[in-house]
C-alpha cells in the first residue's frame, strides 16, 4: 500500500509549478488494475479510429452499436444547435491563421504547435462559453486556450512573426514566460480533448479577458494518425456583464511511474533510459517534471513503481468548485478525484471507473465549497496490457512509462473549475 502526504506542491516547488501549469492537455494506492477495465480489455479489438457509420450522442457517449470504450476513436456527430445567447452575450469565431501541416520538430510522433488568436477584445469582457472545433479531429490529441494579457501581447505577436504567422513549437506551455500563474490559477480559457463539446458556463460565471488580450491556442497533433493540414477554430461566447464571478482553473497533477510488465524487457524498461528518451523528444523540461512530481507529491526523488499513483495537495485559498475533469492517455484504466480523503468530510468529486480516452469532457458538479486546510487527491491507475490491444500502441517497444507529453506517453491530471469568494 502506498501512502502519500498532503503537500503544497505549487508552494514547495515553484519551478515545477510553472512547468506543470504549462502542460497541456492529472483509490488510494494499492494499485490493482480496475477489473471492469480488465474485462473490457479482454474483449477490445479496436483502436483510436471508429468504424464507418458509428455515431455518438451529443453528450459524447457512444450510441447503441457504436464502438465504445477505451480508445474507440473520435467520431464527429452532427453538432447540436447552440444554446441561445443570454443578455449581454455575443458570439465570436477565431481560428488558426493558416492551414498547418503537423510535423515532429525532433523525433517521435507528436507535434505541439502554438497559434496566436486575436479575439478583438475592445473592452473588458468575460468568456462565458466556448466550442473548440479541430479541423482534423483524428490527428488532434488536445487543444488548450491560454490567456495572454495585454502586457504580453507584443511578445506573443513577435514570437509568431518569427515563423511568418505560422505559430511555433511549444512542448509544455506557450513558451512566452508570461508568469504570474500557478497550479491554483492556471491561465486557461478552455480546453478540448476527445469527447469535448460545446461548453456554456452557468449564468453567474465567466473567465475574464482584459481589453487588448490575445489567446494562444496550443494544439497537440498525434502524427500516428496522419499529417493532413489542419485549421482548428474556436467559437467564443463573450459577455459584457460586470456582475459575473471569475472562473479559474486549478491543476492537480500526479506522477506516472509505470514499470514494464513481468517477463517483458528492453532498453526502455530502465527508468533512467525512459526518462532520457522523454527528454530527447520533448526537451530539457521533461526530467525536472518527472522528478519534481515525485518530490512534490511524495517528498522524495525515489519512485515507487506501480500501476496506481496519487497525489494529495492542501487547499491554500477558499473557493467553490463548479466542474471537474481528468486527463490520462491510452494506458489509462481509472481515475478518481477526492476532497478531504480519509476524513469524516470525505467526498468523491469524480470517479471514472473505466477510463475512455475519447470521452474527456468536464463534468459539472453541485457548487462545492473548499477552504484552507482541506485537501484534494488525484489518483490514476494505468495498465500496460493496453499495449496488446490498441493499434496506436502496436509496434512500439515496451517501456517504463513516466509523465510525458506524447500520445503514447502518459499523464495523470485533475482539473477543477472554481470561483473565489
Amino acid at each position: 500500500m502506498r501512502t502519500r502526504r498532503a503537500r503544497g506542491a505549487a508552494r514547495a516547488t515553484p519551478a515545477l509549478a510553472s512547468a506543470v501549469v504549462a502542460l497541456a492537455l492529472l483509490v488510494a494506492g494499492c494499485g490493482t488494475p480496475n477489473p471492469t477495465a480488465r474485462a473490457r480489455l479482454e474483449g477490445h479489438s479496436t483502436g483510436h479510429a471508429a468504424a464507418p457509420g458509428s455515431t455518438v450522442h451529443p453528450t459524447g457517449g457512444p450510441s447503441t452499436g457504436a464502438m465504445a470504450g477505451h480508445g474507440a476513436g473520435p467520431v464527429t456527430p452532427a453538432p447540436p444547435a447552440p444554446a441561445a445567447l443570454r443578455a449581454g452575450e455575443s458570439m465570436r469565431t477565431v481560428a488558426a491563421p493558416v492551414d498547418y501541416t503537423p510535423k515532429a520538430p525532433t523525433t517521435g510522433t507528436d507535434d505541439y504547435r502554438c497559434f496566436v488568436l486575436d479575439p478583438r477584445i475592445s473592452r473588458d469582457a468575460f468568456v462565458t462559453g466556448f466550442d473548440i472545433v479541430p479541423g482534423q479531429p483524428q490527428e488532434v490529441h488536445h487543444v488548450i486556450l491560454f490567456r495572454v494579457p495585454p502586457s504580453a501581447a507584443a511578445s506573443a505577436r513577435a514570437r509568431d512573426a518569427e515563423s511568418g504567422g505560422n505559430g511555433w513549437t511549444c512542448f509544455g506551455g506557450t513558451g512566452l514566460g508570461t508568469g504570474g500563474a500557478g497550479l491554483d490559477d492556471a491561465p486557461w480559457v478552455g480546453a478540448w480533448a476527445p469527447g469535448g463539446r460545446a461548453n456554456v458556463f452557468p449564468a453567474d460565471v465567466g473567465i475574464p479577458l482584459e481589453r487588448g488580450s490575445l489567446l494562444v491556442m496550443q494544439v497537440h497533433y498525434n502524427l500516428r494518425h496522419g499529417t493532413t493540414p489542419d485549421r482548428t477554430k474556436v467559437q467564443l461566447r463573450l459577455s459584457s456583464s460586470t456582475r459575473l464571478k471569475a472562473l479559474e482553473t486549478m491543476l492537480y497533477p500526479a506522477p506516472v511511474e509505470l514499470p514494464c510488465r513481468p517477463g517483458k524487457s528492453g532498453a526502455l524498461c530502465d527508468r533512467a533510459t525512459a526518462v532520457a528518451d522523454v527528454t530527447r523528444r520533448f526537451g530539457p523540461m521533461s526530467a525536472p517534471i518527472v522528478n519534481g512530481l515525485l518530490l512534490a507529491c511524495d517528498g522524495t526523488l525515489i519512485p515507487t513503481p506501480g500501476p496506481t499513483q496519487s497525489c494529495t495537495r492542501r487547499v491554500e485559498q477558499a473557493a467553490t468548485i463548479r466542474a471537474v475533469a481528468g486527463h490520462m492517455h491510452l494506458l489509462g484504466s481509472s481515475l478518481r478525484i477526492e476532497l478531504d480523503p480519509g476524513t469524516a468530510r470525505a467526498r468523491t468529486l469524480l470517479d471514472i471507473k473505466v477510463w475512455d480516452f475519447d470521452n474527456q469532457a468536464a463534468v459539472p458538479v453541485p457548487a462545492t465549497a473548499i477552504k484552507p486546510g482541506d485537501s484534494v487527491r488525484i489518483t490514476c491507475t494505468h495498465d500496460q496490457a493496453w499495449r496488446d490491444r490498441l493499434p496506436d500502441l502496436q509496434g512500439l517497444p515496451e517501456r517504463y512509462v513516466v509523465w510525458g507529453e506524447g500520445t503514447t506517453d502518459e499523464m495523470c491530471l485533475g482539473l477543477l473549475s472554481v470561483t473565489r469568494p
